[in-house]
């Protein structure tokens, strides 16, 4: 199986999840499940295109099918996107505002304080959301 890392490394591939996250039904007990052609006619990519990435991260885990006849229809699977998370949480959490004040000790400028102050918000903002969507998006029975 391929590391979960280069699967979604393929933006082609960030694009279909997204997709898929984006049919989610909020507290819906079985999965949102989106059809092939839904996925082709909302991204504007070939069938064969959208097949073969639906392959690989049916591969890796990321996305699980029901087939219909001749139709399939995927959904999420949460669980494996915990590893991207818990590989993820500690580059967000890391304290800018110590990083700041160290670089303030070496006699930063006001105005690149300022700005530094500013990135360090802007950067705790964007974890902060980053954590609350994950949260949201996972099921209750996959939250530690």
């Amino acid at each position: 199986m391929a590391d979960i890392f280069d699967v979604v490394a393929d933006a082609t591939r960030r694009d279909i999840l997204g997709t898929l996250l984006a049919h989610h039904t909020e507290g819906s007990t079985r999965p949102s499940e989106i059809s092939v052609s839904a996925i082709v006619a909302e991204l504007g990519l070939s069938q064969p295109t959208v097949s073969k990435h639906l392959k690989v991260l049916r591969e890796a885990g990321l996305v699980g099918v029901r087939e219909e006849g001749q139709h399939r229809y995927y959904h999420l699977v949460y669980a494996p996107l915990e590893e991207i998370e818990d590989w993820l949480i500690p580059f967000l959490s890391v304290d800018f505002e110590a990083a700041v004040a160290e670089q303030t000790a070496e006699g930063l400028k006001e105005e690149q304080k300022a700005f530094a102050a500013a990135i360090g918000k802007a950067v705790a903002d964007a974890s902060h959301q980053v954590t609350s969507a994950v949260k949201e998006v996972r099921p209750k029975s996959w939250r530690r």
